[in-house]
């Protein structure tokens, strides 16, 4: 049986490697933080010390060296040069703390420490904090919500039956922003782009999760528009762990989530799993006539990692009530980032299988594997999100594992940063 995709063949038009210490739509230098996700940057005007982050934690140098400081203890430091008209930055994400200095064009990390006092996760520590004054030393300053070093995952924000949610002409994506580190300091963003301009990508949000106490980012999942409300289905990353693992989480919200930053409560879902599954991820859901279509990523060793997508359907209103499993999809290996996508009035479930280098297409209902999609495959696994225009042309949005920092071959020097900082933003024609 052929797949509603078969006719498709797709060929890379654009690549883009965001790069943000600062949301800079978002920033509002006067506003409180909200979330322990901030970026800052500052330019050296004159001689002297120039600080870029909060007093809680920051970035200082003096011309010479940087070194990041919580409160009165040095944390780290190194030697490295940021002369008059140079731009020192800094980055909070999660329990750590990053230095940057732009050089050549771009930005560069120079060091990186975690946090062992007050925990920026707490929102009461996190609302004491004051941004750094500025220094006679000091230029242009920029602060806020930390933007990303990178982004993946995208999924495209939808209304429950599965259309593309749109406004003044553009569909929007939730992405994975990351930062720079492992999956705790990554957290979520939403952006817009026009179909007719795949160079037109822009960040227009910020999603947190509050659970047990803290605020996190976690991230990985979908955005969803049921009547009036907002189904907001992610993963809980942002604490992850081998020992704690993931699982999915489910907020609601009336707010209008396309814009501005938002922590939202969410709890834990259950879904049907077999017995001895270690970990769930990567939700996507559909109106399945009165009730629900749920796809989910289910792991059977988090070391190493063997996972597999899977749906499960309920006919209760609510898309996590009552849900029975439907289907898996393969075995467990690496195959990830199922999503949920209509063509022909059929749904398809479209993954990423890292093992066989092919985009999956499936039947939803059965597991079946009806074939793949024709079309480049980078590296890591990049999620095959459709994007249909109004010419019937169709987008994908996807991404791949280019870090931050390059390898350095002649020198044999290891990334300051570790796994964690890919995402190269690439964008399919059919």
């Amino acid at each position: 049986m052929t797949h509603p995709f078969a006719d498709l063949r797709f060929h890379e038009v654009h690549r883009q490697r965001l790069v943000q210490l600062v949301a800079e739509d978002l920033a509002d230098a006067s506003a409180a933080p909200l979330a322990p996700y901030l970026g800052a940057t500052t330019v050296r005007a004159a001689d002297g010390v120039v600080r870029a982050g909060l007093d809680l934690v920051h970035a200082a140098h003096d011309g010479h060296r940087v070194r990041l400081v919580a409160g009165s203890q040095e944390l780290a430091a190194r030697r490295a040069r940021l002369p008059v008209g140079a731009t020192l930055g800094f980055a909070l994400c999660e329990r750590h703390a990053t230095a940057f200095v732009h050089r050549r064009g771009r930005w560069r990390p120079v060091l990186t420490a975690a946090l062992d006092g007050p925990d920026p996760r707490d929102p009461a520590v996190l609302a004491g904090a004051q941004w750094c004054e500025a220094s006679p030393a000091e230029g242009e300053r920029r602060r806020g919500p930390f933007g990303a070093v990178g982004v993946r995952d995208p999924h495209l924000v939808t209304h429950a039956d599965g259309r593309a949610y749109v406004r003044g002409g553009r569909v929007f994506l939730t992405m994975t922003c990351a930062g720079p580190g492992g999956f705790r300091q990554a957290h979520w963003g939403v952006f817009a782009l026009d179909p007719d301009r795949v160079d037109s990508l822009e960040r227009v949000a910020a999603i947190y999760a509050r659970r047990d106490g803290l605020v996190l980012g976690d991230h990985a999942g979908h955005l969803v528009r049921d009547g009036d409300r907002w189904l907001v289905a992610t993963s809980s990353w942002g604490d992850f762990s081998p020992q704690r693992g993931v699982h999915v989480r489910l907020a609601t919200s009336r707010e209008d989530l396309l814009g501005g930053v938002h922590v939202l409560d969410s709890e834990r879902v259950a879904l049907p799993v077999p017995a001895g599954t270690l970990g769930t991820w990567d939700p996507a859901l559909l109106r399945d006539g009165d009730g629900w279509l749920v796809a989910h990523v289910e792991a059977e060793s988090l070391r190493p990692m063997r996972f597999r997508p899977a749906t499960a359907r309920t006919d209760d209103a609510e898309p996590f009530a009552g849900l029975r499993r439907a289907a898996a999809v393969g075995e467990p290996g690496q195959t990830e980032g199922p999503l949920l996508v209509g063509r022909g009035g059929r749904a398809s479930l479209l993954a990423s299988d890292g093992d066989r280098r092919a985009y999956v297409v499936a039947d939803p209902w059965s597991g079946e594997r009806l074939g793949a999609l024709d079309a480049p495959y980078p590296s890591n696994i990049p999620h095959p999100q459709l994007v249909e225009r109004e010419d019937g042309s169709w987008l994908m949005v996807t991404f791949d594992g280019t870090p931050l920092e390059p390898r350095r071959r002649r020198t044999g020097r290891r990334p300051l940063l570790g796994y964690g900082t890919h995402g190269d933003l690439v964008v399919m024609r059919s």
